[in-house]
């Protein structure tokens, strides 16, 4: 399985359980599934940042402080440095003004977009979202989502769990249904999105409209 870097899709990576057979290449970096070493997996990862569902912020720090803080850790930037690209990363997902402020005061659509640029911020060839909207209340999803929309348009690598079948619809390319760990349809929105004749994926869309 092949991700071209520069263009959004929707599926789920392998890695995070294990895998059973295939070959995955983001970036520069092939892993062949079959037989891979830990520095090879390691290799691999390093090509891509996660965004999780419950945010995982570092609650003793600022908004700021949580994005620049692999910067300064793995990229070996300055301060000053970091703390101008985590502002300029904060500022992208609509969030500068609150680059001082702690966790517990972010709503958690704010909390999210932190995550989002502290992702960004390891300047990865693809982004990881499990289910980015699912710890959200109803109406901060849209927030989280129209970042998720512009990272889309800008071309940015992603790859996207989620139940939210409008927005797979707007913003993918490739949509991939999974059951049990199992492909049973895949293709462009309007294949998989749209009436199938794969009778699960039916089940699942009248059960979600």
């Amino acid at each position: 399985m092949e991700m071209s870097e520069g263009i959004p899709v929707l599926f789920f990576f392998p890695l995070l359980e294990e895998p059973d057979s295939g070959v995955i290449t983001i970036g520069e970096v092939t892993l062949d599934t079959s037989k891979y070493t830990k520095k090879e997996e390691y290799q691999l990862r390093q090509q891509t940042a996660m965004v999780f569902q419950n945010y995982n912020l570092f609650r003793n720090k600022t908004a700021l402080e949580n994005v620049t803080e692999s910067l300064v850790a793995n990229k070996k930037m300055s301060k000053k440095e970091a703390e101008t690209y985590g502002l300029a990363l904060l500022n992208r997902v609509g969030l500068s003004a609150q680059a001082k402020q702690y966790p517990v005061t972010l709503s958690g659509g704010q909390q999210q977009r932190v995550s989002i640029a502290r992702a960004l911020a390891v300047e990865p060839h693809a982004l990881l979202f499990d289910e980015p909207t699912s710890a959200l209340d109803p109406e901060l999803v849209g927030e989280v989502l129209q970042v998720i929309r512009e990272l889309a348009k800008q071309e940015t690598t992603m790859v996207i769990v989620t139940h939210e079948m409008q927005f797979a619809k707007e913003v993918a390319n490739r949509v991939v249904f999974m059951e049990d760990g199992k492909i049973l349809h895949e293709g462009t929105p309007e294949e998989v999105l749209s009436s199938t004749t794969n009778a699960r994926m039916n089940q699942f869309l009248k059960s979600i409209n």
